[in-house]
């Protein structure tokens, strides 16, 4: 058997038989590098080299502020800013959900973290006021792969850093997608709720809503110190992810005073296993990667793509659907990790920017968070809504359709994802 498909075949295998995705790919990669009588000291060598990355210690950071957000009220502000600003527009409490996904992305950067809190919050309010299960948890698990789009995106910080692309043009070009899908989702939720009568919440006045903005603000400066920092060369990613979690304690701690400081060993406790984990699969895909690209893999997929068609635009389509696939079956990471050959080769045959590839590619892959038999994300909101995974599958399937749709639109607008980085950094164009 080629040993290319052995090597394919034999980590889907393993993911089927619900193998963890770290050992899969060790275990797949170490079958083949025994057939193919290559040292096995290569396993080794690849998985250190994998996670021998200091931008990939932004990771970590962003984690850990994720957890200090949750621990604290920073999250219960965020969702008063969000009621204030639309809650008062037809279906309130699901413009709130895309709104406070939207402002929570762009400080953790963690998807599921972001299901997790603020659907615990936000669903149970949504079924009181009679938004069905099934929707509210729909709604929660897609607007929160808002977090794998609008910077700063862990997805976007891996793909940079193993592209060898810059990651603060990666990041000021995943804002306009993001911010567009979240606008796609709080229009969809506006429809519905004029068909279904949805209701409003009260407007709670001008004075009022300043009021909430401003005691949210100062949370709302980390997205504006990691984009100003990275993007204005004050510092690299993990600098900027240093100062996010700096700030955050600073708010937590001093200003707000709502975690005390006895909790602080638990929540860098928390936010060690959270990276562990992750990493465990980084260390993983760097054998697997470094094989797929060993075995000549990127130079077979794209003669056999050209062989069918050599339109740029088909290309592209064509790689949708394929990450729409692998998505489903695995996380964004492991996704980015281990195709990222094919990925790259396949848009340098497009003719498609490295920045606006690393972009696209992270908008399609964050649908894969909803779609089963992954989808994280909407098993987590549909066992907080009580609702069964199906339905909550058929409710979330347009809204996926949203999200994929401004990957789409990328393809014939590329300026969606590469106005900002042309404007804040051209001197990549």
């Amino acid at each position: 058997m080629n040993p290319l498909v052995t090597l394919i075949l034999s980590f889907f295998v393993l993911v089927a038989l619900r193998v963890n995705i770290g050992f899969s790919l060790i275990l797949s990669s170490a079958l083949v590098i025994l057939l193919e009588d290559l040292p096995l000291i290569s396993v080794v060598n690849q998985m250190y080299a994998g996670i021998d990355s200091f931008t990939l210690l932004a990771v970590p950071f962003f984690m850990l502020l994720g957890r200090i957000l949750n621990a604290g009220s920073i999250t219960e502000r965020l969702l008063n800013v969000a009621d204030a600003t639309v809650g008062h527009v037809r279906g309130g409490l699901g413009h709130v959900n895309v709104f406070v996904s939207m402002v929570f992305a762009s400080l953790s950067g963690s998807a599921a973290a972001d299901t997790a809190s603020v659907g615990s919050i936000l669903i149970p309010a949504m079924k009181k006021a009679g938004y069905p299960p099934a929707f509210a948890a729909a709604l929660t698990a897609a607007s929160s792969t808002l977090g794998v789009i609008i910077p700063p995106s862990i997805i976007l910080i891996v793909y940079g850093a193993f592209g060898n692309v810059s990651i603060g043009a990666l990041f000021v070009g995943g804002v306009v997608p993001g911010l567009l899908a979240g606008l796609f989702m709080m229009a969809y939720t506006y429809v519905l709720a004029v068909r279904y009568g949805y209701p409003a919440n009260p407007f709670p006045g001008v004075k009022k809503a300043a009021k909430v903005v401003w005691r949210g603000l100062p949370p709302l400066m980390i997205p504006v110190i990691v984009l100003g920092g990275i993007v204005g060369g004050f510092f690299t990613p993990t600098e900027g992810a240093i100062a996010a979690v700096l700030w955050a304690l600073f708010l937590s701690l001093v200003v707000y005073r709502d975690i005390p400081l006895a909790a602080l060993p638990r929540i860098l406790a928390d936010g060690c296993i959270d990276f562990a984990i992750p990493m465990f699969t980084v260390a993983g895909a760097g054998i697997f990667g470094w094989l797929i690209a060993y075995l000549g893999a990127s130079k077979i997929v794209v003669d056999f793509i050209l062989g069918v068609t050599s339109n740029g635009y088909l290309i592209m389509l064509m790689l949708i659907g394929f990450l729409l696939l692998v998505g489903m079956v695995l996380n964004p990471i492991s996704a980015t990790l281990i195709f990222l050959p094919i990925i790259q080769a396949l848009s340098e045959t497009a003719g498609v920017h490295p920045v606006h590839m690393g972009v696209l590619s992270t908008v399609i892959l964050s649908v894969g968070l909803v779609t089963p038999p992954y989808g994280i994300c909407l098993l987590i909101a549909s066992q907080i809504a009580g609702a069964s995974l199906g339905r909550a599958m058929l409710a979330a399937a347009p809204i996926c359709l949203l999200t994929i749709s401004v990957g789409i639109l990328s393809l014939w607008f590329p300026n969606i994802i590469l106005g900002l980085p042309k404007l804040l950094v051209p001197e990549l164009f």
